[in-house]
């Protein structure tokens, strides 16, 4: 009874700042209504649909690339041996201990120098190395989570080692591949500073950039409400990936994260 009454209290602190911004997002001067919303889409300074496009873009880069090579590397470390095999893990840990906002400027140099400064792309590459020590780390236990019989067997009816990967253990470790995405996902949808620091055209911006954007309008005017219903827009598509997922989610994560 102890603990369901501490898990519900923990809810409703967790909530409670949601559920605020959802209450007065939906708040007009009459009422209650969708007007604060409207001006989010209509206003100068709000959310257009470029902004959604561009940070779908930067999401979809982002998880992509991560999965990618979170997996492959993932697999090398938990399944093969190599010289310097740890070495390499622990370097690739270490990228953790480094603040990002950090070398932010010297990645801004070297996104000029190849190409790529002010670019969906270039946002995406930077966004993806940060999630990689994470990713890789969760796909490294995961893959050391499954039976080494079960990738024998395949490798024993002619599968390669790529053809094991892509065949039988993807299916295994398909919690630890969407716990990743989510990450992946939830860090490059409401990412803020790498995108003010390596964006600088207007019609770039994301839409955490659109929704901060409100924040500084001229003469000081801000409109709080839709503000709120800024941040009210952008909470919607975590929450609802979250509960979609949240079984695939726990289960990844007590797989990955606690082992080891």
């Amino acid at each position: 009874m102890t603990r369901r009454i501490s898990a519900a209290a923990l809810a409703i602190l967790f909530l409670f700042p949601l559920l605020w911004s959802a209450w007065a997002s939906a708040r007009t001067p009459t009422g209650f209504g969708m007007e604060n919303y409207r001006r989010l889409f209509t206003s100068d300074n709000g959310i257009r649909a470029e902004h959604v496009l561009n940070s779908l873009t930067v999401c979809t880069l982002t998880v992509g690339g991560t999965l990618l090579v979170a997996t492959l590397g993932g697999y090398a470390f938990g399944r093969f041996q190599f010289p310097g095999k740890n070495a390499l893990f622990l370097l690739t840990l270490a990228i953790l201990m480094v603040p990002y906002a950090t070398i932010l400027i010297a990645l801004y140099v070297l996104l000029e120098w190849i190409g790529l400064q002010d670019s969906l792309l270039g946002l995406s590459l930077v966004l993806i190395m940060f999630q990689l020590p994470f990713s890789i780390f969760m796909m490294r236990n995961a893959f050391e989570a499954i039976p080494q019989e079960l990738e024998e067997s395949a490798l024993i009816d002619g599968c390669t080692s790529f053809g094991a990967l892509t065949r039988i253990m993807l299916h295994a470790v398909r919690p630890g591949l969407i716990t990743v995405g989510l990450f992946a996902f939830l860090t490059s949808w409401s990412e803020f500073f790498a995108p003010l620091i390596l964006l600088n055209s207007t019609d770039k911006f994301t839409v955490m950039l659109a929704v901060v954007n409100m924040r500084t309008a001229s003469f000081g005017a801000i409109d709080y409400a839709a503000l709120e219903a800024g941040v009210t827009f952008m909470a919607v598509p975590c929450l609802l990936l979250f509960l979609v997922l949240q079984r695939s989610y726990v289960r990844g994560f007590m797989s990955g994260a606690l082992r080891g």
